[in-house]
């Protein structure tokens, strides 16, 4: 069943993109080296939330929680990242159909430095922009603020900082959220994580 999900060409769901350097398409059962390479990153993974991926178990676990479960609703964006000159996949880029459209992405250490998620993003954006989502948001740690520039290279806006305890790590973690509005309403804020948390905040010169 999971290797017809994968195969299966549903437009609304993760259709491949490619770029000058990249194609983005859908994680496949045979993958498991690659998404235990990603995942188990421990630098690439320091700002996430989930702990690094130890085993090919895990990773397939990963796969089918992650993934394959996306990939069998009828509207969903889970793209791996690979170079074309050999398709295999050295990050990922996700956003969410619905809720906060949030934007998530990462990448192996050793192809940091290099535009790949910037591009791939770019890429991504144009799509759900295709698709009619009304606008995409995306949050950092402030102790990680290079995935902030990644943010600002992408369009997106600084809207506010926000206090969260993060799971499962068991952080307190001040966030900046931007955001990205791809239907011309440049007066939308999502709200939401304003709203939970008792600790927000807007930085100056953010």
């Amino acid at each position: 069943m999971t290797e017809s999900i994968h195969t299966a060409q549903n437009p609304q769901n993760t259709p491949t993109l490619e770029t000058e350097r990249l194609r983005l398409r859908r994680f496949a059962p045979d993958d498991l080296d690659a998404l235990l390479a990603i995942y188990g990153d421990e630098e690439a993974n320091t700002f996430l939330p989930w702990f690094p991926v130890r085993s090919k178990d895990e990773a397939r676990a990963l796969f089918e929680e992650r993934y394959a479960r996306t990939y069998r609703k009828p509207r969903g964006y889970a793209w791996a990242v690979c170079l074309k000159s050999d398709d295999v996949p050295i990050g990922y880029v996700n956003a969410e159909a619905d809720g906060a459209h949030d934007l998530g992405y990462g990448l192996r250490t050793e192809f940091w430095h290099r535009g790949i998620v910037t591009e791939a993003c770019c890429a991504v954006i144009e799509r759900l922009r295709a698709d009619g989502i009304p606008f995409v948001t995306a949050t950092h740690d402030v102790q990680n603020p290079r995935s902030g520039g990644v943010m600002r290279n992408l369009g997106m806006r600084y809207r506010y900082s926000y206090e969260e305890r993060w799971q499962p790590k068991d952080r307190l973690v001040t966030f900046r959220l931007y955001q990205l509005n791809l239907d011309g309403d440049e007066d939308r804020t999502f709200m939401k994580y304003w709203d939970a948390s008792s600790v927000r905040f807007v930085e100056e010169g953010v």
